[in-house]
């Protein structure tokens, strides 16, 4: 594991588990990716970012569970699910989703729909 992600999970590393089963996919499914671990989020590029890990606020804390990451990607639509938290129109056809991943169960075929659309549509940019 490279040093750079053990020391953006010290402080959460029972969430630790679930960027690595996120990123195990990405890398085997989307070909070749950038990683690039920042102080507040670990980004995924191609040609330009894709998605990104935090943990990042996005439920008040007593609806959070326990230990979780933020997974966020961008669009050309909204995609509508009750598993994204929110949604937001930051540009004209560019939608950034935010989705809260408290279980490897949720790293499913239907998140990496997304994140390849969010993948292809950045490849396109």
């Amino acid at each position: 594991m490279n040093a750079d992600v053990l020391f953006f999970f010290d402080r959460h590393m029972e969430a630790l588990p679930l960027y690595e089963a996120l990123e195990a996919r990405i890398l085997s499914e989307l070909g070749p990716v950038r990683v690039k671990v920042q102080k507040s989020q670990i980004s995924f590029y191609n040609k330009h970012l894709f998605a990104c890990v935090s943990f990042a606020r996005i439920r008040k804390k007593k609806d959070c569970p326990e230990h979780y990451i933020v997974v966020t990607f961008g669009l050309d639509h909204r995609a509508e699910s009750p598993r994204i938290e929110i949604a937001t129109e930051l540009y004209p056809n560019r939608w950034t989703h935010h989705l809260l991943i408290a279980d490897c169960a949720e790293i499913d075929d239907e998140l990496m729909g997304w994140i390849r659309e969010a993948a292809d549509f950045s490849d396109r940019k």
